[in-house]
């Protein structure tokens, strides 16, 4: 049933009492709007400025920019759906969600959605066009309407509610297939419901989407604003039948609402298309064979395979005969099939757009140290390829216009270069810059250095954290030293190892001990003596003596910060792609006793290593294992390559698949080697971040075998993960999923223990433990992975008591 403007502001304002006013609003840092109609007001805080919104009565307040700086607060009549939207440092815009929302109220006046064809499928025309339809209704005649672009608008408050000039020639204007937004009651599968229900339909009080207690989640309402996920109300972000909410029952972790439906009618089905265009959601063809050739089941039937997308729980998504559709936000369509081994499969739908795809990158299997990269006076002319802002924000594809709208394309900026998502400066600000994947912060300035006149950076390089900056001291014992000290401490020159004068040695050569580096007569430790590094002497009456090498200072590193750009392997190329080389010095080789690689792992601390427990199961004598680290090669030939015997080992022990390796002494951090961040205990992602796996795993003859390999691909929420279709409920609340859905790129035999890591601000953290999965980047079976952070008192326990 209807509900009206008074009675639906009414509910939506009691909605917000239990928070604070800001939940109603969507922050976004960095934007400004061109608002012809607005209020200036003194404010000292962004509360302050939103209760001058609120109480704004020169006009609806849809949204107000704050200055923190000015202490300035602008109250607007519009939001970035009607208004030109800026980018300005030192600004944040709020903006209404009610009218953020992709439904409409009664007749739909205040629609102010993007919706922009009609409810046959035709394409509507710009407002401001005169052609193929002369318009009575254009911007300038009714600047109040909300006539931007071709978006559906009811400007004459037609009964029938939104509409458009169409670019049809015989058809001079249509209809809109706009849902009304539902707050008392749901239409279809309740995708717009909107409502204040925070009860199971069991009668569980539902947890706010906003706590982590009791049950973690990814569904963060500042990584989903477009889909309400207010204080603890009921809502569909994922496609599901029906409402659903996490519950405040620890023994249930989420349930549906028992969210009536309405008695009106839903609005008439738009007649979709006969191809493909983005995810498919509105295909309407009847395709019913999947693409390995298989026939669909019947959406009614529930043989060979059960299933709840039935046309019953999904009323609005024309689930007829055996068609193929995408009722619930898949990547394509899709379909149950009729073979018994094969629950469920993509379609090959025909694609909309005439043109092909790229083809995938070529991947090369050794890469040169990646050089930084500088720009020249504002960087108008910057051509590389960085894509990370100053804090560490991966950049939004220009040609994207998610999550932020904008009008810097190829197509406005044609000599600006802008490709994929590197940083560029079309504008000819003071340097480039990027939108940002954060849906918060609409745009930064990029972390690129400027060059001098010879194209060279300004800023040299940051110095490195070793005994490569200071080779003539030692850590531990010097098993490591490889500096030039080539007398005893009594004064006396060494012999070279090579040499066999005075003293004859069989032992101690080049030859019998390669990695010890025995070049010269440098004082070397090759037998891990604890006293330090030695050497054979000239004296004929002195076979040997110790050197005297200070120690080192303690090493300076920041944690997560490569010293080499890594690559950040798309996810369309398959089975991911060759590292640069040394770009993840956290990842480590665990190997036998005998050198043969089984296992990957983290460095975490100088002299602790995360692994997976399943990687400890062969024996639990430490001597049973070696850590390799510093090398990009399985064969692990470079000079970079240090080598760690482990001195201890725990297993977490209520038997979570994690575990920690004491090396018998520090590794040496530089360049090469460095410990990745950890995460903070219990600190959840996101359902929307990219992390990075990496490993020397099986990559099913593909290329690179032998080098380290990497591949990015999204979090997964578990309550995705654990339907039937993936994994079905196998997954546990101390793990996580990532994957690609539809297969291709995954960890696999030998990656175990690796670390899944995603990039925060500007460090990676280790959010994963490479655990299990069901066959290696098999469609619908996504990676499991350990949730690292709910372990960190486990972790910082046992490395403070060993």
């Amino acid at each position: 049933m209807g509900i009206s403007k008074a009675a639906f502001l009414l509910l939506f304002l009691l909605s917000s009492v239990q928070g604070s006013t800001l939940d109603r609003y969507v922050r976004t840092e960095g934007a400004w709007l061109l608002n012809p109609m607005k209020q200036v007001y003194r404010a000292n805080s962004d509360e302050e400025c939103a209760e001058k919104c609120e109480s704004e009565e020169k006009f609806p307040c849809r949204a107000f920019l704050f200055t923190s700086k000015d202490q300035q607060c602008l109250t607007l009549s519009e939001n970035t759906k009607t208004a030109m939207i800026f980018r300005r440092a030192n600004a944040v815009l709020y903006e209404k969600r009610i009218y953020l929302l992709e439904c409409r109220e009664g007749k739909g006046v205040d629609y102010r959605g993007t919706e922009a064809k009609t409810r046959k499928g035709v394409k509507c025309q710009k407002w401001a066009d005169n052609s193929p339809h002369k318009p009575n209704y254009t911007p300038e005649k009714y600047p109040k309407a909300g006539l931007e672009e071709n978006y559906c608008r009811n400007p004459d408050q037609d009964e029938k509610g939104p509409w458009c000039y169409t670019t049809d020639p015989d058809t001079r204007f249509d209809y809109c297939n706009i849902p009304e937004c539902e707050v008392e009651c749901m239409h279809c599968s309740g995708e717009n419901y909107h409502g204040v229900a925070a009860t199971t339909e069991s009668g569980l009080e539902c947890q706010r989407w906003d706590s982590q207690q009791p049950h973690s989640h990814g569904y963060l309402p500042e990584n989903f604003p477009e889909k309400d996920l207010k204080n603890n109300y009921c809502r569909n972000p994922d496609g599901e039948p029906r409402p659903w909410c996490f519950t405040t029952s620890p023994t249930k972790r989420w349930e549906y609402c028992d969210i009536p439906r309405c008695t009106t009618p839903p609005p008439p089905p738009a007649p979709g298309r006969q191809c493909l265009s983005g995810r498919g959601e509105d295909y309407r063809g009847t395709v019913s064979v999947t693409e390995s050739g298989n026939t669909c089941q019947h959406w009614s039937s529930q043989s060979p395979h059960r299933h709840a997308r039935t046309p019953e729980n999904y009323p609005c998504q024309s689930l007829d005969e055996n068609y193929c559709r995408n009722p619930d936000g898949e990547k394509m369509p899709w379909c149950y099939t009729t073979n018994t081994t094969a629950r469920w499969e993509y379609c090959n739908i025909p694609s909309c757009d005439s043109t092909k795809p790229e083809d995938p990158a070529v991947d090369v299997p050794e890469q040169a140290e990646v050089a930084e990269e500088c720009y020249q006076g504002n960087g108008v002319t910057y051509r590389g390829t960085a894509s990370f802002t100053l804090s560490g924000k991966k950049c939004q594809a220009w040609s994207s216009m998610s999550p932020h709208r904008h009008n810097k394309t190829a197509k406005n900026f044609p000599n600006a270069g802008l490709s994929q998502n590197y940083c560029r400066n079309p504008d000819a600000d003071s340097r480039p810059w990027c939108y940002t994947t954060d849906p918060s912060v609409r745009w930064e300035y990029c972390d690129l250095k400027k060059c001098d006149g010879q194209g060279l950076q300004t800023v040299p390089k940051p110095p490195q954290t070793t005994q490569e900056t200071n080779p003539e001291c030692i850590i531990e014992n010097g098993v490591d030293y490889r500096g030039t000290v080539a007398k005893t401490a009594r004064g006396r020159t060494c012999q070279e190892w090579s040499s066999q004068r005075p003293h004859s040695h069989d032992y101690f050569t080049p030859t019998t001990h390669p990695r010890a580096g025995l070049e010269k007569n440098y004082c070397r430790n090759p037998d891990g003596d604890v006293n330090g590094p030695w050497c054979y002497t000239t004296d004929p009456r002195k076979a040997w003596e110790y050197c005297d090498i200070p120690k080192c200072p303690p090493p300076q590193y920041e944690c997560g910060k490569s010293k080499f750009r890594p690559k950040l392997c798309a996810q369309r190329i398959v089975a991911g792609c060759v590292s640069h080389p040394h770009s993840w010095p956290w990842q480590i080789s665990l190997r036998t006793s005998y050198g043969l690689h089984f296992c990957g792992g983290t460095l975490i601390d100088p002299q602790w290593v995360l692994t997976a427990a399943h990687c400890l199961e062969k024996s639990s004598r430490p001597a049973a294992y070696k850590v390799y680290l510093g090398l990009h090669k399985e064969v692990a030939t470079e000079p970079s390559v240090q080598i760690r015997d482990v001195e201890k080992l725990f297993k977490e022990p209520r038997r979570a698949d994690i575990a920690l390796l004491k090396l018998s002494r520090p590794a040496v951090i530089n360049n090469h080697v460095i410990p990745v961040c950890l995460p903070k205990e219990n600190s959840v992602l996101g359902g929307r971040e990219d992390c990075y796996v990496t490993g020397w795993g099986d990559t099913k003859g593909t290329r690179g075998a032998g080098y380290l390999k990497e591949t990015g691909f999204p979090v997964i929420e578990n309550k995705i993960c654990n339907r039937p279709e993936f994994l079905n409920g196998r997954v546990k609340n101390h793990e996580l999923c990532a994957g690609n859905i539809h297969g291709g790129t995954d960890t696999c035999q030998g990656d175990s223990g690796g670390p899944l890591v995603c990039l925060d601000q500007d460090k990676f953290v280790q959010h994963g433990v490479t655990s299990w999965g069901l066959g290696c980047a098999q469609p619908m079976k996504p990676g499991v992975y350990v949730r690292v952070s709910n372990y960190i008192p486990w972790i910082k326990s046992v490395m403070e008591s060993n």
